[in-house]
């Protein structure tokens, strides 16, 4: 018997894993976000005695790590180690939520059933709730892929996330999966009733929030959105940088062409991240200046007419020598989005979010074995960390009738970073706008999982997004979710383009509640669930016999 529960307990945590991973690309079977939980749920709730919580720990690290480890085998194509270190670390946040589900937040061991089914649910879904999010920020976090990224492709279920966030949307899915393995578990008809009204409440929100966006007054913006598919290989050893900037600029103007010819001119171009070779110079006063190959192609584009151009570069911080800017010494250097208007003026953002072991290495001056791994798995040398930006205010750009409209910046995986997003977030037309570059990982499903992650942002804040990718998914998501990608005429989006976004503004758009508090929400209810399971968990011990609620 006790073998045959040991595999039984095993098959539930693959199932889980297996279908945990299965929510995202290359399989996309967002159906099983509201099922695929249950399993470990039936093998951790069916642990007792006092080796319960490393049981549970165990199940839950391995059903993580299995999760993990098959989402992200994508990593290998950079980082083989990453690829095996990476999935194990975050099992650690399954792990731990394992051992809670196995003890304190077990409601079908003791002799008392003091809590509720509902209750019994609620404190489960948002323990792994708040484990989703800790794990999303907890050494600068990452928070790809939670069972709410399920319903990326759900347009009326995905709504709730401007609530508390995806993890909201995962406290939604486990919380239902709860309330039915408690039902089946104590042969209660009854909890059907909880988990039907969820659905219905959840599909009536998110039916009411997709009206009342498409209800706001809106001012139109059109943005040429320009992906060449560049190689990364071939971007760094095999391309000569004037066959880069060419390739912009020719795709960038004979779409120009095209849009004059169908009275559809842009008011914005947006290239994507490290889109130009050369460097760009900003002094502190604001003065610019660039290396000539990027004063070469900034003037051919502009010949094609008149609109606001926004694209990636290095920055490096600049003195004035008289009537030449250098680079400061020992000055920073800047993952940047750059934002030049019709007249030559010039903002730019600075990358607030780094890429640990892409853009900086922590420690590595005190410890320099870390360059050596470095140039193990990227197969370059370490040219030393770009400088994390500052500045949390927007940039500002305008349409072709002068509008103005705040452009909340992101790069590269900023946009699966919602806490970094929200805080650009200002009364008046706003656009998310993130440049991006996922050739590090050639055609895997790197790409599209970081869309799938980075279109909530647009529902979370009720913004409209636009994404421009080197190689990747360029697209438009309007504030409900609904998005536009370029693809090639056999649906892929790695191909070589450009994409006239139409993008609806709100001018008067609304302020959702996670708009307003952010994290805070998943935060308290995961210390509410926390705390409702251990006051629980005593109440067993010491109260009544035979008192059993089911409700």
């Amino acid at each position: 018997m006790g073998n045959t529960t040991f595999w039984l307990r095993l098959a539930a945590v693959a199932a889980t894993g297996v279908g945990s991973a299965a929510l995202v690309s290359p399989w996309d079977l967002g159906f099983l976000a509201w099922i695929s939980f249950s399993p470990l749920l039936v093998a951790l709730w069916s642990l007792e005695g006092k080796h319960a919580a490393w049981k549970g720990f165990g199940l839950g690290w391995l059903a993580g790590t299995v999760a993990h480890g098959l989402q992200l085998s994508w990593l290998s194509v950079v980082s083989p180690l990453g690829a095996g270190v990476l999935p194990a670390y975050l099992g650690l946040f399954w792990g731990v939520f394992g051992a809670f589900a196995a003890t304190s937040g077990n409601p079908l061991h003791g002799r008392l059933q003091l809590h509720s089914n509902l209750v019994a649910a609620f404190s489960t879904a948002a323990v792994w709730a708040s484990l989703e999010w800790l794990r999303g920020w907890l050494f600068t976090g990452f928070g790809w892929n939670g069972i709410g990224i399920g319903l990326h492709d759900n347009l009326i279920f995905s709504q709730p996330a401007d609530l508390l966030g995806v993890p909201g949307l995962s406290l939604l899915l486990v919380f239902i999966q709860a309330l039915l393995v408690l039902g089946i578990r104590r042969k209660n008809l009854s909890a059907a009733i909880p988990i039907i009204g969820t659905v219905l409440l959840a599909g009536a929100y998110g039916k009411f929030r997709i009206q009342q966006e498409e209800s706001r007054p809106t001012t139109p913006l059109r943005a040429l959105l320009v992906q060449n598919n560049i190689p990364q290989d071939a971007a760094r050893y095999l391309w000569d940088p004037a066959e880069i900037h060419m390739a912009y600029e020719d795709a960038t103007l004979e779409a120009l062409e095209e849009a004059k010819a169908a009275e559809t001119f842009p008011d914005w171009v947006i290239w994507p991240e490290s889109a130009l070779t050369g460097r760009i110079l900003r002094t502190d006063d604001g003065g610019w200046g660039t290396w000539q190959e990027n004063v070469d192609t900034l003037r051919n584009v502009r010949e094609g007419g008149d609109f606001t151009l926004m694209f990636g570069a290095v920055e490096l911080e600049a003195t004035n020598d008289g009537d030449t800017l250098t680079p400061k010494p020992g000055g920073n250097t800047y993952n940047s989005l750059v934002a030049m208007s019709p007249a030559d003026e010039l903002q730019t953002f600075r990358k607030h979010h780094l890429v640990i072991f892409g853009e900086t290495i922590p420690f590595v001056d005190s410890i320099p074995f870390l360059k050596k791994i470095y140039q193990q798995q990227a197969g370059v040398e370490y040219g030393g960390s770009f400088a994390s930006g500052g500045s949390f205010e927007p940039l500002a750009a305008t349409t072709a009738a002068g509008t103005e409209i705040g452009v909340i910046p992101s790069i590269c995986f900023e946009d699966t970073v919602p806490r970094l997003t929200r805080r650009f977030l200002k009364d008046g037309p706003q656009v998310i706008v993130n440049i991006t570059n996922d050739g590090w990982f050639k055609e895997s499903p790197a790409a599209a999982q970081h869309f799938a992650n980075a279109k909530f942002r647009a529902i979370e804040l009720r913004r409209p997004m636009l994404r421009a990718a080197n190689t990747g998914v360029t697209a438009s998501v309007d504030t409900t979710g609904r998005a536009a990608v370029l693809t090639d005429s056999k649906g892929s989006h790695f191909t070589s383009g450009t994409l006239l976004a139409r993008v609806p503004v709100p001018t008067r758009p609304g302020m959702s509640l996670y708009g307003m508090i952010g994290d805070w929400g998943i935060i308290l209810m995961g210390v509410g669930g926390a705390a409702l399971a251990f006051r629980s968990r005593r109440s067993k011990r010491g109260g009544a016999e035979n008192t059993t609620v089911t409700l």
